[in-house]
């Protein structure tokens, strides 16, 4: 920016300092100030810049008779080469070939938990199946949480994502987040097994663990808002209530699948249809304030003891 002033000549020493040259070195040794200046742009800044340091250089290195634009030109673009504002936008992110890589190595961590089970892999198996160095598998998973943390993640969102509430009673939406759910984890039944000792005993690595909320509270909201947004609503306190509770029956039947010894998960499909039989009892039900009540305490007890949430705090 400043090199165009130059070539264009448009940069000229101050009328001031042409007329009172041999008074500069004296003025400068004083330290005399000069008023502030007021708020410029950057370009007119530059070049202002440029002018008070070619004063100065001129002074002290051209009276060995370098003379001429292209010296002016040159000690100019020297100064101010670096001045030009980077460019705008957000920093670069994750490459394709990143993802590629990270989307390989998952994947295969993912398979060697399967067959190994959690506690038996580790991080250099996966290197060494996938064929990389250890280094690089520790850029993309510093360790072995880190790849269950990406599954949770991986999962919850393709849920989320998923799940197409139908308009109607509670009960019906109910059954078709749950029903979605499955359809979601299916494909990893085998990775989940694996894994269904972490994610139920694990305090920081489990369903419940504070570093896996994001995850909860994704699933946790569809089920909410299956109450929340259904026809038959309940008063928005209960429905709170009822929402964080169906979410927990959730987790019940997702467990029950990974452990369903019959054949191609049988009794779950049977364990979904009676949930789905006795769910319109259930709606019934929640009209008494005795079963309302029981709904209240029951979400409190699994604030308390599942989430670890004592009555009054956040």
């Amino acid at each position: 920016m400043v090199l165009d002033h130059v070539e264009g000549r448009e940069i000229r020493r101050p009328a001031t300092e042409r007329q009172e040259r041999t008074g500069g070195r004296r003025a400068l040794e004083r330290r005399e100030l000069e008023p502030a200046a007021p708020v410029v742009s950057q370009h007119e800044l530059h070049r202002r810049v440029a002018e008070a340091t070619f004063a100065v250089v001129e002074e002290q290195v051209l009276r060995f008779r370098l003379r001429g634009p292209t010296v002016h030109g040159i000690i100019v673009n020297m100064l101010t080469k670096n001045s030009k504002p980077g460019k705008r936008g957000r920093p670069p992110g994750r490459t394709a070939e990143g993802e590629a890589t990270r989307r390989q190595l998952y994947e295969t961590a993912i398979e060697l938990f399967s067959e190994r089970g959690y506690e038996a892999a580790t991080l250099r198996e996966v290197a060494a199946r996938a064929g990389v160095s250890p280094t690089l598998l520790y850029r993309y998973f510093p360790n072995k949480r880190a790849v269950v943390l990406a599954l949770y993640d991986e999962l919850s969102e393709a849920f989320a994502a998923q799940v197409a509430l139908p308009a109607g009673r509670w009960r019906d939406r109910f059954v078709r987040a749950l029903g979605s759910s499955l359809e979601v984890l299916g494909p990893h039944r085998v990775t989940l097994r694996a894994l269904a000792p972490v994610m139920i005993g694990d305090t920081e690595e489990g369903v419940f663990a504070e570093r896996t909320a994001f995850s909860r509270v994704r699933v946790q909201g569809v089920f909410r808002d299956a109450v929340l947004g259904a026809k038959d609503a309940p008063p928005a306190g209960l429905a709170q209530a009822l929402g964080r509770l169906l979410y927990l029956l959730h987790l019940g039947v997702v467990l029950w699948w990974l452990l369903d010894r019959s054949p191609r998960q049988r009794a779950t499909r049977g364990l979904v249809g009676l949930l789905e039989r006795v769910m319109p009892s259930a709606a019934l039900a929640l009209k008494l304030p005795i079963v309302r009540g029981f709904v209240t305490s029951a979400d409190a007890l699994f604030e308390e003891g599942l989430l670890g949430r004592a009555e009054g705090t956040a």
